[in-house]
C-alpha cells in the first residue's frame, strides 16, 4: 500500500468516528459512557494509565512514555502519581500550573511532546472521545448549557459534577440560534491536534514590548464592529488565543518564567479558579492542563523575586533530573544514533556504554558512606549486585541527596562529541578509544564547564578508559575460548566441588579411576588468589560460598556462574590468566605464523559474529588487547 492510500484510509478512519447530535442525543450517549465527561488532568491521567504500567522492584513503569524517555522511572511515576493522578481525583493540585524542572536536554520537552502527541492520538479512541458545543472556537463543554440552579439535581442523575459557565458567544447563540432550546444545540465529537490548534496550544515568550496579551486570550476583531456595533459583542470577539484553543486539552508554556508579568497574571485565575479574563466580557470558564518547563537557575531567580510570591503557591514543581543509569543512558545514545544520519555508521561493542560511564559520572555526588567509592555507587544504581550490598543500601545512596542529577554532562554533548570523532576518524567504524579522545578534546570547547569541573571529568575518563580496558580483555577472552560460557561453567562446577568436599572434611571420587582424593587445594587457591582472598581468609569465603548455594536451594533458584560476584570475577580472572600468554603472544605478534593466523582470523570471525563487531572494530580491538597485555 502506497502512502496516499494510508492518507486516504487515515482519513476515512476519521470520518467513521465523526458524531454529531443534539444535546439531547448528547446527553443519552453521556448516560451509556460517562467517561467521556472527563476533566483534562483526568483525560491526561487515564491516557497514561490505559496505555499499560508495568511493576517491578516496587517502581511502577508507564509504557506511555515507551522508547522515548529512559533511566527516570522515579520522576516519572511521581509526576503520575502525585501530579496526574491527584488532580485527576479532582484534588487541589489540579489548581496548580505544572512546572517541569531540570538540566537542559534532561527530558523535559520530550515529556511534554509526548504528552501533546498522545493526547492527539487518544482523543481518537472510545475513552478518549471528547464532546463539544459545535462551531465553538473554545470547543467548550457542551454541559455548561446546564444552568446552575439545575447542576445538583444534574449529579444527583448522572452522578457527573459540572464546573464552568457558558461562554459569552455560547450565551448569545444559545439566545439567537436556538431560542434558549438548550436540547437542541448541536454538539460535535472532536479530535485534539495541535497543527489545527484544537485542545493543544503552546505559548511561547518573546520581547515583551513586542508581544501582545491577545497570544493568551484572544483579541477584538475590528473589521466587525461597524456591523454588531459594540466590542462587548462577542461575535466582534476573536477567541483564538492560547488559552482558548487549549481549553478541552493541555497548554504547554515555553520558559514560562521568562514571560512578562502581565502575562503570568492571567494565570492565577484560570489556575485557582479555572477561568480567565479576556475583553469586556465576565471571566471565561477554561479546562486545561498548563505544563511548562525550565532549568534551576531560572527557578531560583523566579523564587527570589517577590513579585512573584502570589504564583509561587500555584505551581507544582516537578524536578526532572539527568538518568543516572548506564545502560539507559546507553539505549539513550542508540536512540539518538538512530534519528540522526549516523546510523549507517558502525560504533563498536563497548563505545556507548563507556562514553554512557563517564556521562553517569559527572552527575552522580560523592557518597557520604565511606564503603561505597562512585563507581560501585554507579554500579548499584545501574541494577548490579556487588558483595555486602541490599536494596535497601541503594535506597539509602539515593535519598542522601535530593537534587541529584541535576547537573553534568548532557547527552547532547555526547552525541555531539561522537560526531566530531567520526569525522575525523573518516572511517564508518569508532571505537571507545574514539570516543574518549572526542569527549576528552571537547572539554576545552565546553562553555559551561569550570577549570575545576574539567579536572574531575578528566579523573572521569580515566575512569572510564579502566572500566573498557577490563571489558575489552574479558571480549578476546571470550573470543578466543570457544565456548567462554561452557569453560566458566566446568571451572566453577570444579571449583564447588573441591569446595563442598572441604568444607565437608570429605574425599572426592576420580572420575576416571574412581579412587578417592583429597580436595584439589592447588586448584581452589589458584581460583581464589584472582581476587585476593588470603590463605588465611580461604576457610571463610568457601563457607560463604556453600551458605549462599543452600539459600538459592531453599528458594528454588539455581546457584550459577553469575550468582556470585566475587566468584564469577575469580572465574573470569583464572580463565584469562591461563590464556593470557596465548593471548598476548598472538595478539601482539607483528609477522603471525601459520597457526597464529589461523587463531586470529578465528577470534576475528567470533568477534563479528557473536560479537557485534565489524573487520576493522574486531582487528582495533585485538590490537588494543595486545598492546595492554605488553605494558
Amino acid at each position: 500500500m502506497n502512502i496516499l492510500n494510508k492518507v486516504r484510509q487515515s482519513r476515512e478512519e476519521e470520518e467513521t468516528l465523526r458524531w454529531r447530535g443534539t444535546f439531547k442525543e448528547y446527553l443519552e450517549l453521556l448516560k451509556e459512557n460517562p467517561h467521556i465527561a472527563q476533566t483534562a488532568h483526568s483525560r491526561v491521567y487515564n491516557m497514561i494509565k490505559d496505555a499499560g504500567v508495568i511493576e517491578r522492584d516496587n517502581k511502577k513503569m508507564y509504557k506511555f512514555f515507551g522508547d522515548e524517555i529512559y533511566g527516570l522511572e522515579e520522576a516519572l511515576e511521581k509526576l503520575v502519581e502525585e501530579y496526574f493522578h491527584s488532580a485527576a481525583r479532582r484534588l487541589d493540585v489540579r489548581k496548580r500550573i505544572l512546572l517541569l524542572m531540570g538540566p537542559v536536554s534532561g527530558g523535559k520537552s520530550t515529556i511534554v511532546t509526548l504528552l501533546k502527541r498522545g493526547l492527539e492520538e487518544y482523543s481518537r479512541t472510545d475513552k478518549g472521545a471528547v464532546y463539544a458545543i459545535e462551531g465553538c472556537p473554545m470547543h467548550e463543554d457542551p454541559l455548561h448549557l446546564i444552568p446552575p440552579h439545575l447542576r445538583e439535581e444534574f449529579y444527583q442523575e448522572y452522578g457527573i459534577r459540572i464546573e464552568g459557565h457558558l461562554s459569552p458567544l455560547n450565551v448569545m447563540r444559545l439566545e439567537t440560534e436556538y431560542d434558549g432550546r438548550i436540547e437542541d444545540v448541536m454538539v460535535e465529537r472532536i479530535f485534539f491536534s495541535e497543527d489545527r490548534r484544537v485542545g493543544i496550544g503552546t505559548f511561547s515568550p518573546s520581547d515583551p514590548k513586542s508581544q501582545d496579551i491577545a497570544d493568551l486570550t484572544g483579541s477584538i476583531d475590528f473589521s466587525t464592529i461597524a456591523e454588531y456595533g459594540s466590542e462587548s459583542d462577542p461575535r466582534a470577539y476573536r477567541f483564538d488565543g492560547e488559552l482558548n484553543k487549549a481549553n478541552r486539552g493541555m497548554m504547554e508554556f515555553q520558559e514560562m518564567l521568562k514571560c512578562d508579568e502581565k502575562f503570568l497574571w492571567h494565570l492565577l485565575s484560570l489556575t485557582q479558579e479555572g477561568n480567565f479574563k479576556a475583553g469586556r466580557f465576565a471571566l471565561i470558564s477554561a479546562d486545561e492542563l498548563i505544563v511548562a518547563h525550565t532549568n534551576e537557575s531560572e527557578y531560583k531567580s523566579f523564587i527570589a523575586n517577590k513579585k512573584n510570591e502570589a504564583l509561587h503557591s500555584r505551581i507544582i514543581v516537578m524536578n526532572i533530573p539527568y538518568n543516572l543509569k548506564i545502560s539507559e543512558e546507553e539505549r539513550i545514545y542508540e536512540k539518538m544514533i538512530r534519528e540522526s544520519d549516523m546510523s549507517h555508521v558502525h560504533i563498536a561493542p563497548h563505545a556507548l556504554r563507556t562514553a554512557a560511564i563517564f556521562s553517569v559520572l559527572t552527575r552522580l555526588k560523592e557518597p557520604k558512606k565511606q564503603s561505597v567509592d562512585l563507581v560501585k555507587k554507579m554500579r548499584l544504581y545501574d541494577g548490579e549486585i556487588l558483595e555486602g550490598f541490599k536494596e535497601q543500601d541503594v535506597d539509602e545512596l539515593k535519598n542522601e541527596y535530593h537534587d541529584e542529577g541535576m547537573d553534568g554532562i548532557d547527552p547532547r554533548y555526547v552525541i555531539n562529541r561522537i560526531s566530531s570523532a567520526i569525522i575525523r576518524k573518516d572511517v564508518a567504524s569508532i571505537n571507545a578509544l574514539d570516543v574518549l579522545r572526542s569527549l576528552k578534546d571537547g572539554l576545552d570547547q565546553h562553555p559551561a564547564i569550570s577549570n575545576e569541573d574539567k579536572e574531575r571529568y578528566l579523573d572521569f575518563i580515566s575512569i572510564a578508559r579502566k572500566e573498557y580496558d577490563d571489558a575489552a580483555k574479558k571480549e578476546v577472552q571470550k573470543a578466543f575460548v570457544y565456548s567462554y560460557e561452557e569453560s566458566a561453567k566446568t571451572l566453577m562446577d570444579n571449583y564447588l566441588d573441591n569446595v563442598e568436599a572441604y568444607c565437608n572434611k570429605s574425599k572426592m571420587k576420580d572420575p576416571l579411576t574412581g579412587e578417592e582424593m583429597s580436595p584439589d587445594e592447588k586448584l581452589m587457591r589458584s581460583i581464589e588468589e584472582q581476587i585476593g582472598i588470603s590463605e588465611n581468609a580461604k576457610r571463610s569465603f568457601r563457607e560463604e560460598i556453600l551458605i549462599r548455594i543452600s539459600a538459592y536451594a531453599r528458594k528454588g533458584k539455581k546457584f550459577d556462574y553469575n550468582s556470585h560476584e566475587r566468584l564469577r570475577e575469580a572465574i573470569q580472572k583464572k580463565l584469562f590468566a591461563d590464556l593470557k600468554d596465548v593471548v598476548k603472544i598472538t595478539t601482539s605478534t607483528k609477522t603471525p605464523d601459520e597457526s597464529q593466523l589461523k587463531k586470529i582470523n578465528e577470534v576475528i570471525a567470533r568477534l563479528i559474529d557473536e560479537h557485534g563487531y565489524n573487520s576493522v572494530s574486531a582487528n582495533e580491538l585485538l590490537r588494543y588487547v595486545g598492546s595492554l597485555l605488553n605494558r
